[in-house]
């Protein structure tokens, strides 16, 4: 991976730099010794210029220069690399992998301000509000303040805003198929065991934990066997529901349904924006490089003539490239499903049929002969 080349060659720099500076710690700990047992000897001794004399000569012994040099040049020799390595992998100007438009201000903004907010940055996001005068971008504030608030409790164990959160979002996280509400207090459940003893414990799962009954038994019954090991529970067969990562995923899970719930995305637009136009950004800068002088065609294309790979995490949604054209599908060019199972883009089906909707054309990856009325459309 190019940024494993760029980190190898900063460790290298950061070696050299170091030696070299201890290397230039030890000679000048070297001279400073020499000096001073030179000037303890002038206060205890008259011939001064002798002692000057002998002093110069140590100092010469030291060879200063001498010693640093070889560490110095190394350290040269790998700074001057660096910069070249990182303008190698990181083009200063990327502005030729843009196209010149004007940008929509106003919906920039309010995405700035949402990830502001999003990311629990109230009073830098309420700064940017104020001084954009995007005053309907404050509106996401409320919803983003409420879910920090939960956050914090459960940062300190605290369980009860999530809750009543849950509680009160019981019909929505179930239509989500989320057990939310049953995990936290699952959570509380062990809580009160730890702290409060069995007999509290039982209580809160008589109130709580009854109506889960009929959907989740088994984790019930696990639940309740844990009372028999009340005060020793680390070294039960129950052991895990101690384990710390249960409010680290509970934090993630509950983050994720609260911006379902208010529909957003659990990863801010800006920084997934953001990500993945580093990631293509790379195969944007060669095609420019090739298409230096077709600037017009760049400008008017409507679709890239080189794949741009992003993982996983960027993709979102299926698209369907059909193996005749090479084109993606579209609402104009959908893909359409022959008879024989094969998949083709409407577009291509014309073409092999001649544009007759009833003519049978060959499938050009089966034998099996097709009429354009039998294809179906096909929904990704």
């Amino acid at each position: 991976m190019e940024l494993n080349n760029i980190k190898d060659a900063f460790d290298r720099v950061a070696k050299k730099q170091k030696l070299s500076s201890s290397k230039s710690q030890e000679v000048i700990e070297q001279i400073g010794q020499e000096i001073d047992k030179a000037l303890s000897r002038i206060q205890s001794q008259p011939d001064h210029k002798l002692i000057l004399t002998e002093l110069k000569t140590k100092l010469k012994e030291i060879a200063p220069l001498s010693q640093l040099e070889p560490t110095q040049k190394e350290l040269n020799i790998a700074l001057s690399k660096y910069p070249k390595l990182l303008e190698k992998y990181f083009n200063p100007d990327i502005s030729k992998a843009y196209r010149n438009v004007d940008p929509d201000i106003h919906t920039i903004n309010q995405i700035i301000a949402s990830h502001f907010y999003r990311e629990g940055l109230f009073d830098l996001g309420d700064c940017f509000v104020h001084e954009t005068q995007e005053l309907e971008a404050a509106d996401k504030k409320s919803p983003f303040l409420d879910m920090y608030k939960i956050l914090e409790s459960m940062k300190s164990r605290d369980l009860g805003a999530a809750l009543t959160w849950a509680v009160q979002n019981r019909e929505k996280l179930a239509e989500n198929g989320s057990d939310l509400e049953l995990k936290l207090h699952r959570l509380q459940f062990m809580e009160i065991l730890q702290k409060n003893g069995r007999d509290e414990a039982l209580k809160y799962a008589r109130t709580f934990l009854a109506p889960f009954a009929t959907t989740h038994m088994a984790e019930i019954q696990k639940l309740m066997a844990s009372l028999l090991w009340a005060g020793r529970l680390g070294s039960s067969p129950y052991s895990d529901f101690l384990s710390p990562t249960h409010f680290e995923n509970l934090t993630e899970e509950l983050t994720r349904q609260f911006c379902n719930l208010i529909g957003q995305s659990y990863e801010s637009p800006l920084n997934v924006t953001v990500a993945a136009g580093v990631q293509g950004l790379p195969t944007l800068l060669k095609l420019m490089n090739v298409m230096m002088g077709r600037q017009n065609e760049w400008q008017s294309m409507k679709q890239l003539p080189v794949p741009v790979d992003l993982d996983r995490e960027f993709q979102f949604h299926s698209i369907f490239v059909c193996p005749v054209s090479r084109d993606p599908a579209t609402e104009e060019n959908p893909a359409m499903l022959l008879t024989c199972g094969h998949v083709l883009c409407k577009q291509s089906i014309m073409k092999l049929s001649k544009n007759h909707s009833t003519r049978p054309f060959k499938c050009p990856y089966c034998p099996c002969e097709v009429e354009v009325g039998q294809c179906k459309q096909l929904y990704f």
